[in-house]
């Protein structure tokens, strides 16, 4: 029994979170319930007021402060009830019985020996009758003494030891009450946690449920590889989030996108955006410069469905339709595999087909025609299952060919096989118009200049330009350097002139350049011909038409004009037009503008 008390009450004692012997305040601040409420408690503070985690963890500190307040009332209750009685009985009851049950061994010990000496000190007195005896009578009589003196107090101890023994076995009740006690403590205080804990389960259900009722923006689900019908169901819409999201946005702003597809987007942009369609969302706008990501992401939707969107059941008569040589019996043909789809499944077959018809109407700008884009997705929406007959696994290996037909025929004919209209969720006007392809190269490399209905008669000009002589004596056409091209115009600018005709470029083959280049001449001009120079200089193109595009020609030089008053000096200076140098002939191919 004394080890019954002792072992139990130890290993009870160190079930006790708190420290024994203490009060509610500083027994409570030690438990690990209490550190947690307070943990929770601080974490609330740095969340949303209206999260619905706010709300959770709330309730989840409430209810860990009652388990705590529930955890210390037990244990100081088990402490008084169970753990004092047994402490005491093993360490003050039962160590009383048992120092009296060792007085009474020892004097039983010291009687017997007392006793062992009396009776040889009777012996040795009873001997021969000659001899005298050893031990003299008065010692006999105190052995006789000792021997009656130990008998009686061995008869006392004994008596006390059996009154001990009487009393404990009366006790025998008492202590199993303490293990009893100990077990109804541990079931009141598992049955008060219990309360709270069902208590705080009921009210985070009713709060759930609230919730529940009201739009939920981004349901926490997953999309990827789930089933199209379980995706519907639990997100309560015709069309499947990513496909509608990534239609959308592609309508909007990658339309013209070359490639769309067909070229891979960087890996940690498609795994981000997978990312967040996979946590529900719908709004894509911050992807609405990678194109080619969304499109990757509904490409990987489509491929990660467990069954295809165009169903493995229907692949032989998606085969044998598109087989057809007809267009209109393989039309019909579509409508009728069409008819036998799911509901579900034909609903978002429809939708994405209309899309993808959209984008083969761009072809000339994406490049991405019917049969392109069937090559890309085709064994996206639709493949085999090669299990079980030889024939499906036969047909399975050159499915890839025999899909983009099928597919590339339905796109192909979307209007006749889907006459229902989509609603794509996107204005008209936000659809980006098809742009037809212009030669911005040739067009900003090339001056373009109108043709006359009757050509005046041309004069050579320098390398590969034509003056012409315009009728017009008051206007002059000069080109103009770095000024845009315009369609049905000309990149000139009308300037007057004082000449009785005017030079115009025509396109036309230049003439062979010299091999040896003119020396240049000297210009002589005057003070209002430089005042007019230098206040607005006129532009002197780049190139000239039909020349090289790498090698840009020099303007030809101006010749010397002639003096138009004594006081007019040369540029070298001299003022007497005797001394100047004779104006030199000007080669074949360079004649003198008629502005000088």
């Amino acid at each position: 029994m004394k080890r019954v008390a002792h072992l139990v009450g130890k290993r009870l004692a160190n079930c006790m979170q708190g420290p024994a012997s203490s009060d509610m305040d500083k027994r409570l601040k030690k438990l690990a319930l209490m550190s947690l409420s307070l943990a929770m408690a601080d974490c609330m503070k740095e969340i949303e007021s209206e999260s619905s985690l706010r709300r959770t963890l709330e309730m989840g500190c409430c209810v860990e402060g009652s388990l705590a307040q529930t955890l210390a009332e037990y244990e100081m209750n088990m402490e008084r009830d169970v753990l004092q009685p047994l402490n005491k009985l093993s360490e003050e009851e039962l160590p009383t019985i048992l120092k009296h049950r060792k007085q009474l061994q020892k004097l039983l010990t010291d009687w017997n020996n007392a006793k062992t000496r009396l009776l040889q000190a009777q012996k040795n007195m009873s001997g021969s009758p000659g001899s005298s005896g050893t031990i003299a009578p008065p010692k006999l009589e105190s052995l006789k003494e000792e021997e009656e003196e130990l008998r009686r107090r061995l008869d006392q101890s004994k008596d006390d030891y059996l009154s001990d023994l009487y009393q404990f076995s009366s006790k025998e009740p008492e202590y199993e009450n303490y293990f009893i006690r100990f077990l109804e403590l541990q079931a009141e205080y598992h049955k008060k946690s219990l309360a709270h804990l069902t208590e705080a389960l009921g009210e985070l259900r009713d709060t759930l449920k609230e919730s529940a009722q009201m739009p939920v923006k981004q349901p926490s689900a997953d999309v990827y590889g789930l089933p199209l019908t379980t995706h519907l169901s639990r997100f309560k819409c015709e069309i499947a989030v990513p496909i509608s999201a990534c239609v959308k946005l592609l309508l909007m702003h990658g339309m013209h996108e070359e490639g769309l597809f067909r070229l891979a987007a960087g890996a940690s942009v498609l795994k981000k955006l997978k990312a967040r369609l996979d946590a529900g969302a719908s709004d894509l706008s911050e992807f609405m410069s990678e194109p080619h990501a969304v499109a990757g992401a509904l490409k990987s939707y489509l491929r990660e469905l467990p069954e295809p969107l165009m169903t493995s059941e229907l692949f032989n008569d998606w085969m044998k339709a598109a087989s057809i040589k007809d267009t209109e019996q393989r039309q019909e043909s579509y409508r009728e595999v069409l008819q036998k789809l799911p509901t579900e499944n034909y609903n978002n077959l429809r939708y994405l087909i209309k899309f993808l018809a959209k984008l083969a109407e761009h072809q000339e700008v994406n490049k991405m025609t019917p049969s392109n884009i069937a090559i890309v997705l085709g064994p996206n929406l639709l493949w085999a299952h090669s299990e079980g007959d030889p024939s499906i696994i036969d047909m399975a290996s050159a499915s890839p060919i025999l899909v983009v037909n099928v597919v590339e025929g339905l796109i192909s004919c979307a209007a006749e096989v889907f006459p229902e209209d989509v609603d794509f969720g996107v204005p008209e006007d936000s659809e980006p118009a098809s742009e037809a392809p212009v030669l911005s190269e040739v067009t900003s490399k090339t001056e373009h200049i109108p043709t006359p209905s009757s050509p005046p008669p041309a004069i050579l000009g320098s390398d590969a330009e034509v003056l012409s002589v315009s009728p017009e004596p008051s206007m002059k056409a000069v080109p103009l350097k770095g000024l845009p091209v315009i369609e049905g115009g000309s990149n000139t600018l009308n300037q007057p002139d004082f000449s009785p005709t005017t030079a115009r470029k025509v396109k036309r083959p230049a003439p062979l350049r010299p091999s040896i280049p003119p020396p240049a001449q000297p210009r002589v001009s005057t003070n209002n011909e430089a005042s007019d120079e230098l206040q607005s200089p006129r532009p002197i193109p780049r190139r000239i038409v039909g020349g090289s595009l790498r090698v840009p020609n020099m303007p030809p030089p101006h010749p010397p004009q002639p003096a138009k008053g004594p006081n007019v000096k040369s540029e070298g200076g001299d003022t007497d037009p005797s001394k100047r140098a004779p104006p030199q002939p000007l080669p074949r191919n360079r004649i003198q503008s008629t502005e000088t």
